[in-house]
């Protein structure tokens, strides 16, 4: 049975839309899907499931938070092999102690990554930014709060984006591989 990776965007941050995790995974089982664990507390899960497409299951459980929770939430879901993809797709520099300070955005329709090309001239050096063929990177070297390019990521321009540090998607992708 195939293992993707959900991911929220936009929950538990300030007192909107909160989704408490034990809930998401007991959805997420109510929705037929297996082996269902979170990582953190900013919409994070793993599970497997054998029916649909990424897009259909981002489809359904974005639906079922929807009508269980009475909330709105983007859910963009990455099979594990997409999500070996986009780490693979990663051609940045950067030291292992900046892993906090690389943003991944994650889009479900690959094609809508082209929008973030608006945040290149707000990369400032030593900043990096690639829009690779699955995600876009981002490598905040003065952190994520300084950068203007960062800003922009996570506000209007990102918009069709959810995104989450490096550590947190190797994090994933651990999860992802033992299940």
């Amino acid at each position: 049975m195939p293992t993707y990776v959900a991911l929220l965007r936009g929950i538990n941050v300030g007192k909107a839309k909160r989704v408490p995790m034990a809930e998401l995974r007991a959805l997420l089982s109510e929705l037929g899907y297996s082996k269902v664990s979170t990582l953190l507390n900013s919409g994070n899960a793993v599970f497997n499931a054998d029916m649909g497409t990424s897009a259909k299951l981002a489809h359904d459980i974005s639906k079922a938070i929807s009508s269980r929770l009475n909330i709105e939430v983007p859910v963009i879901v990455k099979s594990a092999q997409e999500l070996t993809d986009i780490v693979a797709g990663n051609s940045l520099t950067f030291e292992e102690q900046d892993f906090s300070r690389l943003m991944v955005a994650f889009a479900q329709d690959p094609g809508t990554l082209a929008g973030l090309v608006a945040i290149e001239p707000l990369v400032v050096a030593p900043e990096q930014f690639l829009i690779g063929r699955n995600a876009a990177y981002l490598h905040c070297a003065s952190g994520i709060l300084e950068s203007k390019a960062a800003a922009a990521m996570l506000g209007k321009i990102g918009k069709e984006v959810t995104t989450r540090n490096w550590a947190t998607v190797l994090k994933l992708m651990a999860l992802a591989d033992a299940a």
